[in-house]
């Protein structure tokens, strides 16, 4: 089967029809596995709900999921995010809460599982360093994982040798084959990169070859930027796009 791996779309539309356009054009997918925070941020949270639902998927919840509809405080988020989510919260259908409403902390297909933040942490929790993730590990039993939260591409492996674990950035267009040592993986954002490169990222992965693909595609900021700015979401959050930060 093939996979499409995405995270944090995050309203972003546009991005996300950009990244299905690329998918369509690979080939097409069997399924998608969603990381979470498909809203938040961004203009469309109803639309990127009704477009992910067209597809045969499974989603976990994000943070920003859950503080949309009042599952969780928003006391926690910085000014623009929290003024971002209230927003969503009244943009979205009856429909959408409680889709999102009933979307698990984290689950397992195969031989990954699924969370938003971490496996320790789904909801809040960062994986930005080597640590971080090698505590991870402990907290989940299928040999790999798949997180997303930070908006940064990066694949973190425990090295049960040295019981170590190191961490590489993917670069785009790049590939490995899954192998014997425990992964987890982060696809990047869709909706809201920060790794300093603009473009939407995601993932395709071939469950026959066990292969894992980074693939960024191109999209139309300025038409998601546009819609932020006439909807009164806040500047910053609309700026940030072109800056991939």
């Amino acid at each position: 089967m093939r996979y499409a791996i995405i995270s944090d779309i995050h309203s972003n539309l546009t991005a996300f029809e950009a990244v299905l356009r690329d998918i369509e054009s690979k080939g097409g997918i069997d399924r998608i596995w969603c990381m979470g925070d498909i809203v938040g941020y961004g203009p469309e949270p109803g639309e990127c709900i009704e477009l992910l639902r067209q597809y045969d998927h499974v989603c976990v919840a994000g943070n920003h999921d859950l503080g949309a509809i009042g599952k969780i405080e928003i006391g926690d988020f910085n000014s623009y995010a929290a003024k971002a989510c209230r927003w969503t919260g009244n943009h979205l259908t009856p429909e959408h809460i409680d889709y999102l409403a009933n979307l698990p902390l984290t689950t397992s297909e195969d031989e990954f599982t699924i969370a938003h933040g971490s496996p320790r942490g789904p909801i809040w929790e960062y994986l930005l360093s080597a640590y971080s993730a090698y505590i991870s590990f402990s907290y989940f039993e299928t040999t790999f994982c798949l997180v997303g939260h930070s908006h940064v591409p990066v694949v973190f492996e425990y090295i049960e040798e040295y019981d170590d674990c190191k961490f590489t950035e993917p670069l785009p267009d790049s590939s490995f084959t899954l192998g014997k040592n425990r992964l987890i993986i982060n696809p990047g954002s869709i909706g809201q990169p920060r790794d300093g490169d603009p473009r939407a990222s995601y993932i395709l992965y071939d469950s026959d070859d066990r292969v894992i693909s980074y693939y960024r595609v191109s999209y139309d900021i300025a038409t998601t930027q546009q819609k932020m700015k006439e909807y009164g979401l806040p500047s910053p959050l609309a700026d940030r796009l072109h800056h991939g930060w």
